[in-house]
Parts: structure tokens; C-alpha cells; sequence
């Protein structure tokens, strides 16, 4: 019932993923076996684009599906889809607004508004990792990591007079919507190999994440949470 529970508030948090993970929960008893392990990812992701004035990393949710796929003994490969992700950098300074073309918004004397502004990129996130699992339930993880952004603006917060602004610019046609780079990963499943499984990995991508602007890389930190589909319930059953 618990696992029912929380599977449940991971959906309607993925609302805009509705539709794919609605298929993992339908599907994911059916394809879950001794080689095969599906279910759902989430979790958080920390990421920053380097090149830029600020080091202020931008935090954002996770959702998505996964395949664990065995290929020999311990050895596994490890891919999905996070279809509910961002990519960006938080904070930017007044260089970095230069830098990327962006409007600073000031009032009707051309004083500079107060507030922050930073860069989000919904971005479909796909990993194709070797994983190893070894027998004490830890596991470790390489491999590339390939990314479609498909929405990206630059993104103002002002508190003015007690009221929250957010203005949203967009600028998908100035950034690559090609990502792709290399990730490490390591974590431990849960129940003696047969349960949940909790992680952290690290990106580094090799594309300039700007037009023209050279030196711009995205990189982030995940935390993340697997939850099998049906996975372990033939065991549980002998």
C-alpha cells in the first residue's frame, strides 16, 4: 500500500509527464524479470552551466522511466527516459545577462529592477550507462548521457510591494538543442537487491550549451530514487 501511495504522488508531481509514466505503471509488471528491471526514476538534480559569471546551481525535480537491462552476470545497461527534467543556471549577474542577449527589466525611470534571474531548460534526458552491480547490493554506473532541450527561457523573480513578478523570456532558437556528455553514478538497492534503489550520479556535458558561445557546458548533480514495477513479487510468491 505504501508503494502504492507514493507512486501515486510522484504522478500528479509529473503532471506534465502523465501519459509515459502512466504507461510504466501499466506495463511495468509484464516486462519486469530475472534480466529486465523497469520502473519509475525521480528524484532532484542540482545543475550550472559553466563559463558563466555566477556559480549559483539551480535546483529542480526529476521524473521519469527506467530500463535496467542485464547483459552478463553482474553487468548491466542502464537507460530511460526523464521526461519531467531542467537543465540551467540560477542567479545570473548582469555580465551573464549580456553575455546571453537577456532583457533587464527596470521601472518607468529606467531604474534596474530588484529581483533574480535565472536560466531554465526543460530537457528530455536520456542515459546509457554500463552498470555494474556487485554482490553486497552497491553498484556503480558509466556512460554517456544524451539530452533534448525543447523549452528554454530566461527566467525574473522580483518581490514588488509584497506581490511575486515572474516574467518568463524565451530563448530556445539561442541555445543547442543537442546535449550530450559523460555521467558517473553509484548506489545501493534496498531489500537485499530486490527493492528500491537510491543514488547519486554526475553530468558533464561536452556541447556549448549557447550559440556561439564557447566554454558553456552544462553539468549537474542527481539524487535519485528507482522504484521497480512488479519487480520481485514472483520471488515473494515461492
Amino acid at each position: 500500500m505504501k508503494r502504492i501511495l507514493l507512486i501515486v504522488a510522484l504522478l500528479i508531481a509529473g503532471a506534465t509527464a502523465q501519459s509515459q509514466v502512466l504507461i510504466t505503471l501499466l506495463l511495468g509488471d509484464k516486462l519486469n524479470s530475472d534480466n529486465l528491471e523497469f520502473g519509475l526514476e525521480g528524484g532532484l538534480n542540482w545543475s550550472s552551466i559553466s563559463g558563466m559569471e555566477t556559480n549559483n546551481l539551480s535546483r529542480n525535480f526529476n521524473l521519469g522511466f527506467y530500463f535496467d537491462l542485464r547483459i552478463k552476470n553482474q553487468w548491466w545497461f542502464y537507460t530511460g527516459v526523464l521526461v519531467k527534467s531542467n537543465l540551467g543556471v540560477d542567479k545570473l549577474t548582469d555580465t551573464d545577462l549580456i553575455k546571453l542577449g537577456a532583457t533587464k527589466y527596470t521601472d518607468i525611470d529606467g531604474v534596474p529592477l530588484m529581483g533574480d534571474y535565472s536560466h531554465q531548460m526543460k530537457t528530455f534526458l536520456v542515459p546509457a550507462l554500463l552498470k555494474y552491480k556487485f554482490k553486497n547490493h552497491f553498484y556503480t554506473e558509466f556512460g554517456p548521457q544524451f539530452g533534448l532541450v525543447y523549452k528554454s527561457w530566461i527566467e525574473f523573480q522580483s518581490d514588488v510591494d509584497g506581490k511575486d513578478a515572474i516574467i518568463k523570456e524565451y530563448n530556445r532558437d539561442k541555445v543547442n538543442r543537442i546535449d550530450a556528455g559523460l555521467m558517473l553514478g553509484a548506489g545501493y538497492t534496498l531489500l537485499k537487491g530486490t527493492g528500491w534503489t537510491i543514488g547519486a550520479k554526475y553530468y558533464y556535458g561536452f556541447v556549448n550549451t549557447y550559440k556561439g558561445i564557447p566554454g558553456t557546458k552544462n553539468s549537474s548533480i542527481f539524487l535519485k530514487l528507482n522504484i521497480p514495477i512488479g519487480a520481485g513479487e514472483p520471488t515473494k510468491k515461492e
